[in-house]
């Protein structure tokens, strides 16, 4: 599911219209982000938490030339899935 479609489903569910939905999601993408420049998590209790974290420097290759490169250091931001969550997948 994409943006656009997650918009409309959720529109379609609370009967909000899809502007308002678009405006909550676009906010929440922005809080979130500057959450995790600050190093902060964000939690959905039962669902998820969504993680910050720092990868290291690490050596790769070029598929095209198979030259070796070292990947410069980088945040990333990792899923861990919650209880409720886990429990409807596995059902």
């Amino acid at each position: 599911m994409n943006k656009s479609k997650l918009i409309e489903q959720i529109a379609a569910d609370t009967g909000m219209k899809k502007t308002v939905v678009k405006a909550v999601i676009n906010s929440f993408i922005e809080n979130a982000t500057e959450a995790f420049q600050e190093g902060d998590q964000v939690v959905f209790q039962g669902f998820g938490t969504l993680l910050p974290w720092q990868q290291t420097e690490r050596p790769a290759r070029n598929p095209q030339t198979g030259e070796a490169v070292m990947i410069k250091p980088r945040m990333s931001v990792k899923f861990r899935a919650g209880s409720d969550l886990l429990k409807a997948l596995n059902k």
